[in-house]
């Protein structure tokens, strides 16, 4: 199975719960009034498309009813597909201009960090790219453990130390190894900290400043991994981080686990943070640069 049709299976919870709902509601309604309008906004907050977004997604909707004097609810239907499809908006690769790129990848404890490194360890080497992962998560025991079995199944290289180093330290001398391994990008694992910001942020300036002093030139990407399955919370977890960090990219796990997709609606509207990665399986394989043509074919594309 490629990763298109892994896709489309994954996000058929969600697509039964947006696109399936959104079909159910018009069939029950022959008018446009309030009421079809109440109906589409709680189902569009519980597929976890956001309270606000929701709201700025059906004004819009009305706004367009009337300037154009629509009765027709079909159109309506299509109308709000259309837009849904525009929400999801353009995607923007990963930034790889420099030799080594750094990506530092930050996240709490349990939304799938160490296994989205890995996965994106081997779409990197898949793409020709020599990777170095430095293992500065040195806070949780056996993360570094864990850490290598990824980079091991990935057939990347890990620089580690013992549990409770120094992450800078780990930081400066993953840097050293990735030039003189001539690596194209190194990617930087790091404590999930959340529930203590001043310590993750202490933390993130002391690895900012390594990679400042060893790679000024180098371009950076900081990706935020967030587990789907959790909705709205991890929209809260990404307004925490991106008070602590300057976050690029979102890497978006589980999306296979839940008829929540919509946050990745939520999170664009509400953030303005695009998502870069998604993931819908536990394989190493089960995870790809993301795309919005084949995120909303798989979400609107017809049987």
């Amino acid at each position: 199975m490629g990763f298109f049709d892994k896709l489309k299976a994954g996000l058929l919870k969600t697509k039964n719960a947006i696109v399936g709902g959104i079909d159910n509601v018009f069939r029950s309604f022959v008018k446009i009034d309030e009421e079809l309008f109440e109906e589409l906004e709680e189902l569009l907050i519980s597929a976890d498309v956001g309270v606000n977004t929701t709201e700025e997604i059906l004004d819009g909707l009305r706004e367009w009813i009337k300037d154009n004097r629509v009765k027709d609810t079909e159109a309506v239907r299509e109308r709000l597909n259309e837009v849904l499809v525009e929400m999801i908006g353009e995607h923007e690769p990963l930034r790889l201009d420099t030799t080594p790129t750094v990506i530092l990848v930050i996240g709490v404890n349990g939304v799938g960090k160490t296994t989205s490194i890995g996965k994106i360890s081997a779409e990197l080497k898949r793409q020709g790219k020599k990777v170095v992962v430095a293992a500065a998560d040195t806070f949780r025991a056996a993360a570094a453990e864990q850490l290598s079995v990824w980079c091991e199944r990935a057939g990347v290289d890990i620089v580690k130390q013992g549990a409770g180093a120094d992450p800078a330290a780990v930081v400066f001398d993953a840097i050293g190894a990735a030039k003189s391994r001539r690596a194209d990008v190194l990617i930087i694992d790091t404590a999930g900290r959340l529930h203590n910001k001043k310590n993750l942020m202490d933390e993130l300036a002391k690895i900012d400043r390594v990679i400042t002093r060893e790679l000024p030139d180098a371009t950076r990407e900081t990706l935020l991994v967030l587990d789907a399955t959790t909705g709205q919370n991890a929209v809260m977890q990404a307004k925490e981080f991106k008070s602590a960090a300057q976050i690029t990219g979102l890497v978006l796990t589980k999306l296979d686990g839940t008829a929540k997709g919509g946050i990745i609606l939520s999170i664009k509207h509400e953030l303005g943070i695009p998502v870069k990665f998604i993931g819908v399986g536990e394989q190493i394989d089960d995870m790809k640069p993301f795309s919005a043509e084949e995120f909303a074919s798989a979400l609107f594309a017809k049987e």
